[in-house]
């Protein structure tokens, strides 16, 4: 497994730690006891607190001073059983290596069930803004800059993606079964033999399309984009799901994300044109930020563009899977069937036209 991991920087600083644990349904008064701790200075009368409620794995809430929003501590409380699809270790590394590399905002402390960090200002983007073709090109490298990041201790880095799809079907295995489960699951979700052959059948085509094994982000959805409009930047934020991974998949996922969350629309997947003008400005900054020229030739474009296509085809699933867990334990109002339902059926709707494609000789 050593593969898979990330490696934080030598000389790293190291993370506080709180024994403090915040309860999910009343997280102002566990959020006033961390900022106590981190920000002994603000006076507690002043302390201003703001909900952010478009996340569907946590909650989260921004603390300020009032009338000073330039120093934001954002409490984020891990949802109810996110451990069994978040390796919260796993997080904690890529949290520190991507700030390392000013990819991510400061990690202040951990506390019992979350982590307290930077709020990153700027605007989250929606599903016009990744199709905008000012803020495609700065998404696109932002991502090549976080692909080229260098966090392994020299063994050649492994790809988490069948581990992880391979766990997740095993925490959903037994609700295809189990009697008293979800009728939905039985009614609207393909048999788990079904899902079964179609995980062996992606590992063994997919393993082979040659994707470079790179740090990725995995859940690049638009609001986990940040555009700072001042600096002239976009950054990504939450890395619940950072991993080593396929570059493909990375790519693939979030042009799978242009649908959107709450109510995906496919018709939104982007058009070959588009994803060559996004593809053609990553491999250009990917290259740049690798050291290996800028020159991006036909065959370099279109290889990754099939790539890309394919590994769009992982991504549904993967996502499939994660809703039918949160389905299971979330809290969170969301309806996370009807969302598993949608991304397995995008899956076999699309799988013909993508297994056709080939990679140019």
């Amino acid at each position: 497994m050593m593969e898979t991991e990330i490696h934080v920087p030598v000389g790293s600083p190291t993370i506080r730690k709180f024994p403090i644990f915040v309860d999910e349904h009343n997280v102002t008064e566990g959020a006033m006891k961390l900022i106590k701790e981190l920000r002994p200075g603000w006076d507690p009368n002043l302390i201003r607190t703001k909900l952010f409620t478009d996340g569907t794995t946590n909650k989260l809430v921004g603390c300020y001073v009032e009338d000073c929003d330039e120093d934001v501590v954002l409490v984020r409380v891990y949802g109810n059983k996110t451990e069994l699809i978040v390796d919260r270790d796993n997080e904690l590394k890529s949290f520190q290596v991507l700030h390392a590399n000013g990819c991510a905002p400061r990690l202040y402390c951990t506390f019992q069930n979350g982590i307290c960090y930077e709020f990153m200002q700027g605007r989250a983007l929606d599903t016009q803004d990744v199709r905008d073709p000012v803020l495609l090109r700065l998404i696109a490298r932002e991502m090549a800059r976080i692909h080229a990041i260098h966090a392994h201790n020299g063994c050649i880095p492994k790809p988490n993606l069948w581990i992880k799809m391979r766990k997740y079907f095993s925490l959903v295995a037994t609700e295809f079964t189990d009697q008293a489960s979800n009728v939905r699951i039985q009614q609207e979700v393909p048999s788990q033999e079904v899902l079964e052959q179609e995980m062996m059948w992606m590992k063994e085509h997919l393993s082979q399309l040659g994707s470079p094994v790179v740090l990725c982000h995995n859940d690049l959805l638009c609001k986990n984009i940040i555009h700072n409009v001042k600096e002239g930047h976009v950054r990504c934020i939450d890395y619940e799901y950072s991993s080593y991974n396929y570059q493909a998949f990375d790519i693939g996922n979030h042009f799978n994300e242009f649908a959107g969350m709450s109510e995906p629309d496919y018709n939104l997947y982007p058009s070959r044109e588009m994803q060559l003008d996004w593809l053609h400005t990553y491999l250009q900054a990917y290259k740049l930020f690798t050291k290996k020229g800028e020159e991006v030739s036909q065959s370099e474009l279109e290889t990754l563009y099939v790539q890309v296509n394919k590994f769009a085809l992982a991504s549904h699933f993967f996502w499939g899977f994660w809703a039918l867990i949160q389905a299971k334990y979330s809290s969170i109002e969301f309806d996370f069937l009807g969302y598993a339902v949608l991304r397995f059926n995008q899956y076999f709707k699309t799988k013909p036209a993508v297994t056709a494609l080939e990679i140019p000789k």
